[in-house]
């Protein structure tokens, strides 16, 4: 079979013009988002995620740790009735007047009741993400699924990009599975 050179040529093009649109393609990469921490709980919180309970019982922080000024933690194994019932006293007094009801207090709680000395955690749901990379820079990334449970922004990388700092925003919500959640990831500005 013979080709004239004119339609040797144009193959030529259209294969050449094939290869740059595949390389343009194929440069775009989804490359995964590495989340670590974002559970540092503050030396004047009482052990607790206080950010993630205030904002569970829609009160601010320092509302929650006033309340919880007033209790007194049971040493050695739970409270007794009669210290259990002084400790819901002294955090619905200051609660109570910010709309908290007992149930609700009781719901938060016991959604972010934990053991650190059992190695244990509150209710976390991890966060997945990926980067779209274009050209080895970060284009955007993509938060896939929020997780719930930060406290704090976890830190956060890039595969190949370690050097990219990035900022994570968070999210709190009375609606405990979208509590501490992430909302946004972005390409810090330097």
């Amino acid at each position: 079979m013979r080709h004239s050179k004119a339609t040797l040529a144009l193959s030529v093009v259209f294969v050449t013009f094939g290869m740059a649109c595949t390389t343009v393609h194929a440069a775009d990469k989804e490359v995964p988002v590495t989340f670590s921490g974002g559970h540092d709980i503050g030396r004047k919180d009482f052990g607790r995620p206080i950010s993630l309970i205030a904002a569970a019982l829609n009160v601010k922080p320092d509302v929650f740790r006033e309340a919880f000024s007033g209790v007194t933690p049971a040493r050695g194994g739970g409270p007794s009735p009669d210290e259990a019932r002084k400790n819901k006293s002294a955090l619905m007094k200051v609660l109570a007047p910010h709309g908290v009801t007992n149930d609700r207090l009781d719901e938060v709680s016991n959604y972010y009741r934990y053991q650190p000395q059992r190695g244990e955690l509150w209710k976390v749901t991890p966060a997945k993400a990926h980067a779209v990379v274009v050209g080895g820079k970060i284009k955007s990334i993509v938060v896939t699924e929020p997780g719930s449970g930060y406290c704090n922004p976890p830190e956060v990388s890039v595969e190949g990009l370690e050097n990219v700092t990035l900022k994570v925003t968070l999210h709190f919500d009375t609606d405990l599975k979208k509590n501490g959640s992430i909302a946004s990831i972005e390409v810090a500005k330097p």
